[in-house]
């Protein structure tokens, strides 16, 4: 039946189990508790369709036109929907454990209490009506239900939940993650590759992000993100293209040390001086000849000061606020 349309035709109670349907366009409002179990329906349009409490365990729906469609306690276990468009869908009460809606559009779909234990759903397009995905289990269903407000973190927080090797790492980076921003051309990926290999050596878990991207590109979230998990940055400087916009975005917003390197006989970005004036955690510029005379003061030169300041910052943090009172002063 592949690539056949149906117009007004009453498939409710229909056992499409296993059945080759893909490219098929169903024009018919009345289709509840249809089993399209197993089914292969890729690219198939079923737009509006109503298959409330429908069963569509491990059903192939591959780019499938899903827009508007009512799937309010159907069983969605299993199915592949990577791509498929499912914008205005109803899936209140729906099973997606184990889909795959990788790449899936789901803007204006509404989740609330969907089952999503085991769902993959990489790059999937939703918007930021959250009152849309409250409480999806993350939980399987013959465990304690444990329920969150975002599908992009739900195999996320399972993780955390199930796996104490996920949260050793997790506690792992935070102590020992050390974020690298610079450049990947081959003389600074030299240099950024011996700074990798000297810290892995000495225990921390380095991070490296490359400033040389697509301009078109705004990765300032990413950068954002990395150095929230990290101790301390070190950030090569040397001779930009233009300026490290994701620098100059997170080193305000973030309490971590940042210790900059630049090759010698090099200058900074022109608002590099600004940050370092404004933000105490941004340490002197280290100047340095070449990567094997970095990695040789390694520890003297940018691990020793960048601990130093991350103490610092923790102990300035943990200080009591300081008040004055107006009657001090009103003998003056």
């Amino acid at each position: 039946m592949s690539g056949a349309t149906f117009i007004d035709v009453c498939l409710g109670y229909a056992d499409l189990r296993g059945a080759r349907l893909d490219g098929v366009t169903f024009a018919t409002q009345n289709r509840q508790w249809t089993s399209l179990e197993g089914s292969r329906l890729q690219s198939a349009s079923l737009r509006g369709a109503c298959i409330s409490g429908g069963r569509l365990m491990e059903a192939d729906l591959r780019g499938a036109d899903l827009s508007g469609i009512d799937l309010q306690n159907a069983d969605l276990s299993g199915a592949n929907l990577a791509g498929a468009r499912l914008q205005d869908a109803r899936l209140q009460g729906s099973n997606l454990s184990r889909a795959n809606l990788v790449g899936a559009d789901l803007r204006g779909a509404n989740l609330c209490g969907c089952r999503v234990y085991g769902v993959s759903a990489w790059d999937v397009r939703i918007d930021d009506n959250d009152a849309l995905r409250r409480d999806l289990i993350v939980t399987p269903g013959d465990q304690a239900e444990v329920a969150v407000d975002n599908i992009e973190v739900a195999q996320f927080v399972y993780l955390l939940l199930t796996n104490p090797k996920i949260r050793g790492v997790i506690d792992t980076v935070c102590k020992k993650g050390v974020l690298i921003l610079g450049r990947f051309t081959a003389e600074r990926k030299a240099v950024l590759d011996a700074l990798r290999d000297g810290l892995r050596q000495r225990g921390y878990v380095p991070m490296i992000f490359d400033f040389d991207k697509p301009e078109q590109r705004d990765l300032t979230e990413t950068v954002k993100t990395l150095a929230g998990l990290s101790r301390f940055i070190i950030a090569d400087i040397t001779n930009p293209r233009s300026n490290p916009l994701e620098l100059q975005a997170t080193v305000p917003d973030y309490m971590v040390p940042l210790v900059p390197i630049i090759a010698e006989r090099e200058e900074p970005f022109p608002m590099f001086k600004d940050l370092w004036i404004k933000y105490n955690w941004v340490l002197d510029p280290l100047e340095y000849p070449d990567g094997q005379a970095l990695l040789k003061v390694l520890d003297a030169a940018i691990i020793a000061p960048a601990l130093k300041k991350h103490a610092e910052l923790l102990a300035a943090k943990a200080q009591d606020l300081r008040t004055r009172k107006a009657s001090d002063y009103a003998g003056e």
